[in-house]
């Protein structure tokens, strides 16, 4: 996997703060409208769009808009993203051994 050092910080940003964290969980059993997601986090519109768009912006999150209102689900390519970003970076097994020795 390309190792993308402008992606990749937007894939943790999206997990760094508790809201986005509780709205992931949220997500977890289906898709949700944005009105669904004001009354369970309560938080106003502004605050959930300025998260929702740091979590599309990820990919771990998906948005589509039905009429005036968006629906948000998580993508699973986006949190394959995410896990194999995790993986590569943490990996203990160095791919540019030649550099690492010196």
């Amino acid at each position: 996997m390309e190792l993308d050092e402008k992606k990749i910080p937007t894939v943790f940003k999206a997990l760094c703060d508790e809201n986005r964290v509780k709205i992931l969980k949220l997500l977890l059993t289906g898709e949700k409208c944005a009105c669904v997601l004001l009354d369970d986090m309560h938080i106003t519109q502004p605050t959930l769009s300025h998260h929702m768009k740091i979590l599309c912006d990820s990919g771990i999150v998906v948005g589509r808009k039905e009429g005036k209102w968006m629906h948000y689900s998580i993508s699973s390519d986006g949190v394959k993203y995410a896990i194999e970003c995790l993986q590569a970076l943490t990996s203990t097994t160095c791919e540019y051994k030649s550099c690492c020795d010196k």
